[in-house]
């Protein structure tokens, strides 16, 4: 199925809010509509990223923003609101920092949010309901010290180690049409690893690999 570039219709900011009613994290925990926008008003912090005017970015942004995903390594899913109108959700933000925690040693680090914002407007730009695969976000030093040593290309100074960088798949849409969406929002690296199935999305310099 090709991807159709369109711009949403934009509907009202409380016909968007009404439409996402509950956020559920991992094993189910949810909010009610007054939870979220409870959350909202007192722990959004400004700041939309820098790159937010970019064409790509505008057709897969809104005045919500919402990520979702399941993690293959750890079964944990995902489907929050983070972003509404301008402000980011300082709860749902630390709820994505332990879903891309890295799994093998428990540890956490901040996930950059301008890959967050690149990983929901892919998402969008995609146009499908499936959740996003996590194969890879946050890695500790030691995890990718020892990545490095059984080979596979895992740069030393990846940028996985800054939580800066995530792994993605979808069965239902092609390595190269996820790589197409995320480059057109002219934000960050884009990797494309067909062999394995899967593309590597960052918020460092804009650049593209693999095939």
């Amino acid at each position: 199925m090709g991807m159709r570039h369109l711009r949403p219709q934009r509907r009202s900011k409380d016909s968007e809010r009404d439409n996402f009613v509950t956020q559920h994290i991992s094993a189910g925990t949810s909010l009610t509509r007054r939870g979220l926008l409870g959350a909202f008003a007192a722990t959004a912090v400004a700041a939309a990223p820098t790159y937010s005017n970019a064409a790509g970015f505008l057709r897969g942004g809104g005045d919500v923003r919402r990520i979702k995903m399941h993690n293959a390594r750890t079964g944990e899913s995902m489907d929050t609101i983070y972003w509404i109108e301008g402000q980011y959700i300082g709860d749902a933000l630390n709820e994505i920092n332990f879903f891309f925690r890295d799994w093998r040693r428990n540890e956490l680090k901040q996930i950059d949010n301008r890959t967050v914002d690149i990983i929901a407007a892919t998402h969008r730009l995609v146009e499908t309901r499936e959740p996003f695969l996590l194969l890879s976000g946050y890695r500790s030093p030691a995890t990718n010290a020892m990545l490095r040593s059984r080979g596979g290309g895992v740069a030393r100074n990846s940028l996985h180690l800054q939580g800066q960088a995530a792994d993605i798949r979808l069965s239902s849409r092609s390595v190269s049409q996820v790589a197409r969406a995320a480059a057109s929002c002219s934000a960050g690296g884009v990797g494309r690893y067909s062999g394995s199935g899967f593309t590597h999305v960052d918020c460092g310099n804009v650049r593209s690999w693999g095939g």
